[in-house]
């Protein structure tokens, strides 16, 4: 089962770039194709370092016995595991897909945690990229939304989240379990079309035109690009961002319009309101350069040559 000596060096400095090689990480592995070959090349480049963790979300009935078939393949591996079984105080019934992502990487930073490992590794692959991607751009999402996932991120305090396969497509991984021998789980969830996912994969798959590899670059620039504004940011709140009492003033002459929307957002920070959907924030931008004054998020916005923001007035019941 040890995958290919060029996989294995591959992957290994895909690894070394976002974990100390020293350090021991574990690796969530639902016991899909993607996560199997995430399994097999971490146990042969960190043999003595890794432990997995599978979670049961308890959503279909197969998941125990799936959860049973990745602990037998790690036994195999020499590799410790551990199912993490959800605790629902009731099982979703909409957003599903996101309450269990919310459901597992709790599970799973609290096993890091409790195992002493500094990271969690996962299976997101450049198709993956390319999917959210394009699920972003048919929702009309800015610079920031439509960055690709970080390699890195952190979980908690304690455990980063990394991602070491965002430079491999899913064909890949699949040949590599498929050389393995290995039957990974088949999740028909994954190819229901109710999910926004399952049906951008789907006509991915059938658009011969775009190139996921090619689209997961173009994520990985945007989200380059994103960082660089935000850095950009920093000396502009500092210069552009005053205090007028218990009002903030902006001075928005002459900026490029994505960062008068970040100073926007800032500031809505720095009040500690809750930040606004993008579409709401957009038209209260295009207010305030018409001079205008408008409401959002609880502050009053007042437009002119500076822009001030203060907590709106109660209203009258």
């Amino acid at each position: 089962m040890i995958p290919a000596a060029e996989a294995s060096i591959r992957f290994a400095a895909d690894l070394d770039a976002l974990s100390p090689r020293d350090a021991r990480i574990g690796i969530a592995v639902s016991g899909g194709p993607d996560s199997l070959a995430l399994l097999l090349l971490a146990a042969a480049a960190r043999p003595a370092s890794v432990e997995a963790a599978t979670v049961d979300h308890g959503l279909r009935q197969e998941s125990a016995e799936e959860a049973a078939m990745v602990a037998e393949l790690c036994a195999e591996l020499d590799i410790p595991h551990r199912t993490l079984i959800a605790d629902w105080s009731e099982p979703p019934a909409a957003n599903v897909q996101a309450e269990a992502r919310a459901m597992r990487y709790r599970l799973l930073n609290e096993w890091a945690i409790d195992r002493g490992l500094s990271a969690i590794a996962t299976a997101h692959h450049a198709d993956d990229q390319a999917e959210t991607l394009l699920m972003r751009l048919s929702r009309g999402a800015g610079v920031g939304g439509l960055g690709g996932t970080r390699a890195r991120r952190a979980l908690s305090e304690q455990v980063d989240l990394i991602r070491p396969l965002l430079g491999w497509r899913k064909t890949e991984l699949a040949k590599l379990v498929a050389e393995a021998g290995l039957t990974p789980v088949d999740d028909p969830s994954n190819r229901d079309p109710k999910h926004d996912r399952s049906r951008m994969r789907e006509w991915l798959a059938g658009a011969d035109w775009a190139d996921p590899a090619r689209l997961a670059v173009s994520a990985s620039a945007i989200r380059e690009a994103d960082e660089a504004l935000d850095w950009a940011l920093a000396p502009l709140i500092a210069s552009r961002v005053k205090q007028d009492g218990g009002a903030l003033i902006i001075e928005p002459f002459d900026l490029p319009r994505e960062l008068k929307r970040r100073l926007l957002l800032a500031a809505f920070a720095e009040f500690g309101v809750v930040a606004p959907r993008g579409p709401d924030l957009i038209r209260a931008l295009e207010a305030l350069e018409r001079d205008e004054t408008t409401t959002l998020s609880g502050l009053k916005l007042e437009g002119g040559t500076f822009w001030r923001l203060s907590m709106a007035p109660a209203r009258r019941s």
